[in-house]
């Protein structure tokens, strides 16, 4: 059996001996319904998007837009927000919008990539602002119930109609991505951010759900105390194309969008499988171990305790700056990694590597990359042509496996 699954920015074959029980798990596909310029028109229309600005008639706006890993149509979403604008605000000058690319913990982007982002000569001449979460101008709200200080780009802050373009999918941290999240982690300093995550700690009473997930609380939480005006989130299907356009309320739009997403992406699982093998869907989510082990903690839910799990990941950006090479590598066991973290308290790069570390020792993990075989050793995993791979570990089974393919591991999950 031949199974074709994507790799980086194209394709790859991956063969499965026929004595293997093979079953795909993938939601059903969610066709397009319109352009994505008619849903904008009709989410902002529903909100009365113009009615709100007219109403508040600010001097200075300010929209947080995701940056490059993210598939926003940011280049037909923008040019039509600001259209409207300045449709509701005639007297509003371009330089009085300032747009920011709210990157986290990722070091700023450089001019090309931002020429890229904002190719509108609308939006051109609006200010543009690239978040750096360690060197930004900050505007303070005080602290969350959770006591996680909230400190936001002042550009952001200091704005009269504040704006946020997101994207809604699967998360394994906060239920499900969008609502305020990329601008209060987007533009947040470095220690709001790193607050926030150490929330991770604290189990969340459901998995894929809103309420009672202190990290989601406290996210939203922040972005109530800013004081977020308006969110427009879009809800891409599995090919990536944007299958719904929400806005409004920021709160209210996670909830929609989170409904919305749950259909696209959500598949009740009947049984756990002996052996999973998954894309994480391609470039830019297999570009290195830090943005491949959110595929691995969802496809983890899908396997037997024990199980095996070959998951293709290109590498090109290797462990990423955040998970870092010198960190994993001097720990003798996934099981040192974990030990290590506990010891050594947080950061986002060591609790990457305790999550691979709990995953790794509690199954059998494999990753076709193009990194060094020694590096993927030294890192406590195993670099193997895919096919010899499921033919190894088909063959060494005792009786039939059953085998799942994922082909959409970074946004599946399963109930």
């Amino acid at each position: 059996m031949e199974y074709l699954l994507k790799y980086h920015k194209g394709l790859k074959l991956i063969k499965i001996p026929e004595k293997a029980n093979v079953t795909i798990l993938q939601p059903e596909a969610m066709p397009v319904r319109g352009s994505i310029s008619d849903m904008m028109d009709l989410a902002l229309q529903n909100a009365r998007f113009i009615a709100q600005v007219k109403r508040k008639n600010p001097s200075r706006i300010a929209i947080v837009i995701p940056d490059e890993t993210q598939f926003v149509p940011v280049e037909v979403l923008l040019p039509i927000i600001i259209q409207q604008m300045f449709y509701a605000l005639p007297r509003l000058a371009p330089p009085a919008v300032t747009i920011i690319i709210g990157n986290g913990l990722q070091p700023p982007p450089n001019r090309e990539t931002i020429e890229k982002i904002l190719s509108s000569g609308m939006v051109r001449s609006c200010n543009v602002v690239a978040h750096d979460a360690h060197d930004a101008r900050l505007k303070d709200y005080g602290v969350t119930r959770r006591e996680t200080p909230v400190r936001i780009n002042a550009a952001f802050g200091e704005a009269e109609f504040k704006m946020v373009i997101g994207l809604i999918q699967p998360h394994q941290y906060f239920g499900f991505s969008g609502g305020s999240k990329e601008a209060v982690l987007g533009c947040g300093s470095a220690d709001s951010i790193r607050h926030n995550h150490r929330l991770i700690q604290e189990k969340p009473t459901s998995r894929w759900l809103l309420e009672g997930n202190p990290m989601r609380e406290d996210l939203d939480e922040a972005g109530r105390m800013i004081g977020i005006d308006f969110a427009i989130n879009v809800v891409l299907n599995t090919e990536k194309q944007v299958v719904r356009v929400v806005a409004g309320a920021p709160d209210v739009v996670l909830e929609q969008g989170a409904k919305t997403c749950a259909v696209v992406y959500g598949f009740e699982l009947a049984k756990k499988f002996d052996i999973i093998l998954a894309s994480c869907a391609g470039y830019p989510k297999d570009i290195s171990a830090y943005q491949a082990q959110k595929s691995f903690s969802l496809v983890s839910h899908a396997v037997k305790e024990g199980g095996k799990i070959l998951l293709l990941v290109a590498f090109r950006e290797g462990l990423s700056e955040k998970m870092d090479f010198d960190y994993v590598c001097p720990l003798a066991s996934p099981e040192a990694v974990m030990n290590d973290f506990n010891d050594f308290g947080y950061s986002m790069g060591a609790r990457k590597a305790d999550l691979f570390g709990g995953m790794i020792a509690n199954y059998k993990a494999s990753d076709l990359d193009d990194l060094d075989s020694g590096i993927m050793r030294n890192c406590h995993l195993r670099a193997a042509d895919p096919s010899t791979i499921m033919q190894e570990w088909v063959d060494g089974f005792k009786g039939t496996p059953e085998v799942a393919v994922i082909p959409h591991a970074a946004t599946t999950y399963f109930f």
